[in-house]
């Protein structure tokens, strides 16, 4: 469930945020991995055991002591992450494993936010494996698989709580989170369409239902189940994408978003979809220099900022602010 998802991405930015990222992967396209010969290595002696061995120079210094501090962090956060949830949503849990199809639980609403979360950590992983030392074009991959793995991790045990169960829609939407993250950085064309989050409140969050109201009951009671409160977005590059003669006058942080939301949702899988296409900014444009204001941008790029736009479904309208 996407509780589980968004949760528990936060306390891995508090922690990785503070190893210094030496770069990030979304800046460097395919075509920059140089392709290594013999000529490539250089030949030193190594001065344990004095046989010669063949050393990259292109290979980053790897940082050893930040590599132990992201796998202490890890492991820190998985244990209390695990002890977190043992003790609520997986208080009842069964020794039999079930797999639950909820595919309409939320319109899809959770799903493109389990995609999105996987591809948010990716970003999370990947940011610290570079400030470790570690080679883009590994640090990517290590990220997206260990970003995947985390996810999966929550979705096996959701297999054997009592009012849960392991959701193939789910683990699906964290593949493909895990697996656009990682085209990114080899397909650089797609850096042009970007995901992003907005979040606002709902009337359900902010009236919680009454013990005695039947008809809300699974409305949610915090801020990652509140779906009505939710929007996912696709930013589209605009300015990449337009022809020469046009792009020159298109701003370049003017960015275009495609978006989706859900309304009157009863926590049963009923509700309204909404369907949104709104202004954005591109943070990349920011004047601020150094691979820590780097990461800052990049990070911000998950986030819709509010922006005039329409709203096209259910009911068609022009607003002044999206979010």
């Amino acid at each position: 469930m996407l509780k589980k998802a968004i949760k528990n991405i936060f306390v891995f930015f508090l922690a990785f945020s503070s190893v210094y990222p030496q770069g990030n992967s979304s800046l460097k396209p395919a075509e920059a991995i140089l392709k290594k010969t013999e000529t490539d290595y250089k030949t030193v002696i190594n001065k344990v055991t004095g046989f010669p061995v063949k050393i990259d120079p292109l290979e980053n210094q790897i940082n050893y002591t930040n590599l132990a501090i992201i796998g202490a962090v890890t492991l820190a956060s998985g244990v209390a992450i695990h002890i977190y949830q043992k003790n609520t949503w997986w208080a009842d849990q069964s020794s039999t494993f079930k797999i639950v199809n909820d595919w309409e639980y939320a319109l899809w609403i959770d799903k493109i936010g389990h995609f999105y979360g996987t591809h948010l950590l990716g970003h999370a992983f990947s940011s610290a494996f570079e400030g470790s030392g570690i080679r883009n074009d590994k640090a990517v991959i290590y990220s997206a698989a260990a970003a995947f793995a985390f996810e999966m991790y929550v979705e096996i045990e959701d297999g054997f709580g009592k009012n849960w169960g392991f959701s193939p829609g789910d683990a699906g939407a964290d593949l493909l989170g895990a697996l656009y993250f990682l085209g990114q950085y080899y397909y650089p064309f797609l850096k042009n369409f970007q995901p992003r989050v907005s979040y606002y409140p709902s009337e359900d969050l902010l009236n919680p239902p009454k013990p005695g109201d039947r008809d809300r009951l699974h409305i949610a009671n915090n801020v990652t189940d509140d779906y009505s409160g939710q929007k996912y977005w696709l930013a589209v590059r605009v300015k990449n994408l337009l022809p020469e003669s046009i792009a020159r006058y298109w701003p370049s942080f003017l960015m275009l978003s495609v978006g989706t939301g859900l309304k009157n949702w009863n926590g049963f899988g009923k509700g309204q979809r909404e369907l949104y296409i709104a202004f954005d900014l591109d943070a990349e444009e920011l004047p601020l220099h150094g691979e820590f204001w780097q990461f800052v941008k990049n990070t911000l790029n998950y986030i819709h900022f509010p922006m005039p736009g329409i709203r096209i479904t259910p009911d068609a309208a022009f607003l002044a602010f999206v979010f």
